[in-house]
């Protein structure tokens, strides 16, 4: 009887040992599975890193004789190279945008967009790519509106949920929608509108390739609207992708592709 219940005692301590042996392996295959998830697992399209743009907002993304280019498509190939991947571009109009990363339709969004608190709630941001100066755009002979603080009741010409149409509207001012930079300016000599603010950069080149008479702008002053940090958008359930992103951003500015590319298509570096 004593034999048979010691050989019962150790039929049960050798289920135990069984028991936490295939316990910690399946523990150590987890750990391992986690280990191996890499950036390439948070892609929305395999090998491909989907960028979303408006592709109407010159010099950012735009098009040229039907194809696709400017400052934000050039910068998403080099990044996509730098990450080893292919890209495709998903062209948006600016109300959906931000909302694509959400849903999981593209893995970011290159558009000009500032870095705010309450974007990066919901999502997360690339390091910083540019920084962007505002500028105010009014009609010439019109001295009502001399400083940011002159626009409270006068009605700016924003696009919807941009973040020139959220310091339009912290300052008192009434938002006339509309997100095409050229229209906008039309849009100010047609008297539809009586301001409008946006970057310097935006200004620049349009000013550059078109007339700007009978409007004038003046640089806002830093310490009222501060320098907007543009980054790419991201989803924020891509951490990995994220710093990846971030990574090849700092290294395309340490080796001088965003000055390149900053002068080819503002004719000045603007990332500094």
């Amino acid at each position: 009887m004593k034999f048979s219940k010691r050989i019962k005692q150790l039929s049960v301590l050798a289920g135990a040992l069984l028991v936490a042996v295939t316990l910690t392996a399946c523990g150590s295959s987890n750990k391992s599975s986690s280990s191996k998830s890499t950036y390439k697992s948070e892609l929305v399209n395999k090998g491909t890193l989907t960028v979303g743009l408006e592709g109407a907002f010159k010099p950012y993304s735009y098009r040229q004789n039907g194809k696709l280019v400017g400052f934000e498509v050039d910068l998403s190939r080099d990044i996509a190279k730098k990450l080893g991947l292919k890209v495709k571009f998903e062209p948006t109009k600016w109300d959906s945008l931000i909302a694509g990363v959400g849903s999981g339709k593209f893995d970011a969004a290159l558009n000009n967009i500032t870095v705010t608190p309450e974007r990066q709630k919901t999502y997360r941001f690339s390091t910083p790519y540019i920084n962007s100066q505002y500028v105010l755009v009014t009609r010439k002979g019109d001295n009502s509106i001399k400083g940011i603080n002159d626009i409270k009741g006068k009605r700016l010409v924003e696009g919807t949920g941009s973040d020139n149409a959220a310091i339009a509207k912290k300052y008192g001012a009434t938002v006339v929608p509309n997100g095409d930079f050229p229209t906008t300016l039309q849009m100010l000599k047609q008297k539809r509108g009586e301001a409008t603010i946006n970057s310097l950069g935006s200004w620049l080149v349009y000013a550059k390739d078109n007339s700007t008479a009978g409007l004038k702008y003046q640089k806002l002053d830093p310490e009222k609207v501060p320098v907007a940090k543009v980054a790419a958008l991201l989803n924020k359930k891509s951490p990995k992708l994220q710093k990846k992103i971030s990574q090849a951003i700092k290294d395309l500015k340490a080796d001088g592709t965003l000055t390149k590319l900053s002068k080819k298509y503002f004719g000045a570096d603007i990332n500094n």
